[in-house]
């Protein structure tokens, strides 16, 4: 089961989306907004097939369309340990989910961005995988043993960055400048920034987690950061 997550940072709209990732939709067996992620999901033209949150920061004109349409709204107090995302990543997990995409998790405040990504390395998703995208960013947490193939435009950005104390045996395809079975310790930035060579690129790890981010460029030219 594919579960397509719709949380309440910036939402690109459903063009853009469709022109930068192809297919990104594709297989959506269950929509679930998170709080005023309803909204968002409403500008993509989605309806919810459940709304999960605390529901401090929806509009409640907003809310008021949902129950009206008879989205099943499960609501949770405020004062509560899990952010509204993380709600949302559970019922998806409880309902059956096999791959989960998530949108609007971009944008707004970085202490949200950051703890959107924190929650792709949950213990219950070690076997979903799991995607943040947004109209230039597509980002997926590899923990390894692992493989990731991703695929799209030639001079696009792949940055390859660890998450907690580094990765070992990173290995690359694709790339314009290879890893092969090396380490990417945390601090220094030498991931930062790759290149698309090909409309394939390959990344695989043998230990630890490495958050991998693609990113639309209009050229080339500006790819390779100095340093």
């Amino acid at each position: 089961m594919h579960a397509l997550i719709v949380l309440a940072g910036s939402g690109p709209d459903r063009a853009a989306l469709d022109r930068a990732w192809p297919g990104w939709s594709t297989g959506v067996d269950l929509v679930i907004a998170a709080d005023a992620g309803a909204e968002t999901a409403e500008g993509l033209g989605l309806r919810p097939d459940l709304a999960v949150g605390d529901f401090d920061s929806i509009d409640p004109a907003a809310l008021a369309r949902l129950e009206a349409a008879g989205v099943p709204v499960e609501v949770a107090p405020s004062a509560k340990d899990e952010s509204d995302a993380e709600l949302a990543v559970q019922a998806a997990i409880v309902r059956g989910a096999d791959a989960i995409t998530m949108i609007g998790g971009f944008g707004g405040r970085i202490d949200h961005l950051l703890a959107n990504i924190g929650l792709l390395a949950l213990p219950e998703l070690a076997d979903v995988p799991v995607r943040l995208v947004d109209a230039t960013t597509r980002l997926t947490l590899l923990h390894g043993p692992g493989r990731l193939t991703a695929t799209g435009r030639p001079g696009d950005l792949v940055s390859l960055l660890p998450l907690g104390s580094g990765v070992e045996g990173v290995t690359t395809d694709g790339l314009a400048w290879p890893l092969v079975d090396e380490p990417l310790p945390l601090g220094p930035a030498r991931g930062l920034s790759n290149v698309r060579s090909g409309p394939v690129a390959l990344v695989s790890i043998r230990a630890g987690w490495l958050v991998v981010i693609e990113t639309m460029v209009g050229s080339t030219a500006s790819a390779r950061l100095p340093g």
